[in-house]
């Protein structure tokens, strides 16, 4: 008996959620709901692509000779901007001074052994051995003499410094040198733009550091593979940097111009989005009733923004006052239409 009592409590409990939840269905569509319709338009609007970015030094390189030993003396500190082939570190001079008195008494006798090749006096041999030494200890010195006195490749700022002098050069680079009067920064771009995409392109890019100040960019690479994940490809920007303004590291946003498109573009407030997800909808009329239709959002103007949806079409009567209150297939009665 006390089974049949909790079944038939169960039962009852059931039955009274079930009436609930229709009479809420049915309120819902006897409730009719005030609207503003606007009819959708397809315009002409300048296709724009916004990314944001942060700035590389065009090259940067860990300036670390090949050789270790003891710094006698490096030239220049954080932030010295060198010019191309400043010198920048001295390391101990020892085996490149060894090397180079080596070098000039095998000079001396390499003009001895011509004078006696000429005469006959020496065989082919002892001739060829000789210059063989010659030749391997001129290799010898100009490596040595490169990685003695270490000179800046390319015109940049000392980024690091990592030793002082008279320490022991051993692993981590001495010096890090970066060009930056030229810079660059890598955006990746949506995959339906890889056709349109092409090098020379200009680019505007803009830093909250400087308010209202834009500066040029080009395109320089467009990368060949698309990451299937993300399905975006990347460019490569070239920046000039004469005026030392921007800096690597450095946060921007970048502006592409695509050229003109065909778009539909919705006030703002139109657009609502799903509880719990970054799923974007919109409302419109269905001769009388509200039918939910998912968007992606693109481009923002002011108070405008751009919807692609394969369920919007031109001439669609799109809410947009009162779209709040909605629920998929509410009932609507619309008091202005524009």
């Amino acid at each position: 008996m006390k089974y049949r009592i909790i079944s038939i409590l169960a039962l009852a409990a059931l039955a009274a959620v079930s009436c609930t939840g229709k009479q809420a269905q049915q309120e819902t569509e006897q409730r009719v709901e005030l609207v503003e319709t606007t009819a959708l338009k397809v315009s002409d609007i300048t296709r724009e692509l916004d990314f944001s970015t942060t700035l590389e030094g065009w090259q940067t390189v860990n300036i670390a000779p090949s050789l270790t030993g003891k710094i006698e003396h490096i030239y220049v500190e954080v932030g010295t901007n060198v010019s191309a082939g400043t010198m920048l570190v001295r390391m101990d001079q020892n085996q490149y001074t060894t090397t180079k008195l080596t070098y000039t008494n095998l000079g001396v006798e390499m003009q001895r052994m011509e004078s006696l090749r000429e005469s006959g006096a020496v065989s082919q041999q002892v001739y060829d051995q000789t210059k063989l030494s010659y030749e391997q200890t001129k290799e010898s010195l100009d490596f040595l003499e490169k990685n003695t006195y270490v000179r800046a490749p390319f015109a940049g700022v000392i980024s690091a410094k990592n030793y002082e002098d008279g320490e022991l050069f051993a692993g981590q680079p001495i010096l890090v040198l970066t060009q930056i009067y030229t810079l660059k920064a890598l955006v990746a771009i949506p995959e339906g733009y890889y056709p349109q995409v092409k090098k020379g392109m200009k680019v505007d890019l803009s830093s909250d550091i400087y308010p209202g100040e834009t500066f040029p960019a080009t395109v320089d690479i467009v990368y060949p593979t698309v990451d299937p994940a993300s399905h975006t490809f990347q460019a490569r920007l070239r920046i000039p940097n004469s005026g030392l303004k921007l800096r690597p590291g450095m946060y921007v946003k970048t502006r592409m111009s695509m050229g003109m498109a065909r778009a539909m573009v919705v006030p703002y407030q139109a657009v609502l989005k799903m509880t719990g997800s970054n799923d974007r909808y919109v409302f419109v009329d269905d001769g009388g009733v509200a039918k939910r239709i998912f968007v992606k959002l693109g481009q923002r103007f002011d108070e405008n923004i751009e919807v692609i949806s394969d369920e919007l079409a031109e001439g669609d009567r799109l809410v947009t006052v009162g779209q709040a209150k909605l629920v998929d297939g509410s009932k609507l009665n619309v008091t202005k239409e524009n």
